[in-house]
């Protein structure tokens, strides 16, 4: 593929999924506060998270004129693009939360971050051609013991098969976005700005309902701290997140992509240890370092694959 077209080179792609990954490990701290200062629920969080990230996405896109990268193409084509990216957002965000109210954080951590690395690998091959490798396997199995090991080695997890269900659902919408993400992406047709905007639009339509339903106005105990807490939410892990991840996940093959957002947890886990007090356990320090290790391999593997395809690719007449 060409990169050129997304104006976007791997590495800096790269960077972008592991910037994206440890903002993401950040939503859940600042969610248990928000549940602490308040009684929002789950749906509910998950609109105003979107809902104030596609404010933050185009209060950005406002200033000045910038340079167009992507390729022009018809509003039906805008249109599809937005609706398959912004459903596939909130099956993802909502299955989740509700995943983890039904088994708790470890099981449906774990079902779900495991399950899609799975799932994208398989459909990768089977929609892209886009193969691991054995490293590559390797790399996504060493990633998986870890996760495992990070959130379930404190024990105490108790399996209940709704929750289980869920986290696959979780898995299954994580999977056809990133998919869908990197196909477009390979034919130069994706702008992370409005791909970005279009999916927190479709996400809010999509959960708006629900969160009526759910209680859409919370009462807060301590309405400026809850207020922060959306904004910083809202900020940090959706609207920047998410549109680095959305451009990202473009230009690197989707297996990978899938590995290196395991860095939610274990910058979860390092966030619990530094600013929550929590105790280092051996389980978490093992599956930390085994997660990590396997994110460096999987990411210096797809740099030097992109740097010798750059090094076969013609010169320019």
């Amino acid at each position: 593929m060409s990169h050129a077209a997304l104006g976007l080179p791997v590495g800096r792609g790269l960077f972008f999924l592991i910037v994206a990954g440890v903002a993401w490990g950040t939503a859940g701290a600042a969610a248990s506060l928000v549940y602490q200062a308040s009684d929002m629920g789950y749906v509910a969080l998950s609109f105003w998270r979107c809902a104030a990230g596609l404010v933050l996405l185009l209060a950005a896109r406002l200033p000045g004129p910038r340079a167009r990268t992507a390729v022009r193409e018809p509003l039906r084509r805008r249109a599809l693009r937005a609706g398959a990216t912004g459903v596939g957002l909130a099956v993802f965000q909502t299955a989740y939360f509700a995943a983890v109210s039904a088994t708790g954080l470890a099981v449906g951590t774990v079902v779900t971050l495991g399950a899609g690395p799975v799932f994208i690998a398989l459909g990768a091959r089977l929609t892209l051609g886009e193969r691991l490798g054995r490293g590559g396997v390797a790399a996504v199995a060493g990633a998986l013991a870890g996760l495992a090991v990070l959130v379930l080695g404190g024990g105490g997890a108790t399996v209940r098969p709704a929750g289980v269900l869920f986290a696959l659902l979780a898995a299954a919408g994580y999977c056809v976005m990133t998919l869908l993400i990197r196909w477009w992406g390979r034919h130069g047709e994706t702008d992370a700005s409005s791909t970005s905007v279009g999916a927190f639009a479709v996400a809010g339509l999509c959960l708006l309902p629900f969160a009526l339903a759910e209680g859409i106005v919370p009462h807060a105990d301590h309405p400026a701290r809850t207020l922060w807490l959306l904004l910083y939410i809202a900020a940090v892990p959706t609207a920047l997140a998410y549109g680095l991840y959305f451009a990202g996940a473009a230009v690197v093959r989707a297996a990978t992509v899938s590995v290196i957002m395991l860095l939610e947890p274990v910058a979860a886990a390092v966030l619990a240890v530094v600013l929550l007090g929590e105790h280092l356990t051996t389980a978490t320090l093992a599956g930390t370092v085994l997660m990590l290790a396997s994110v460096a391999g999987l990411a210096l593997a797809e740099a030097r694959g992109a740097a010798r395809g750059a090094a076969t690719e013609p010169a320019p007449a």
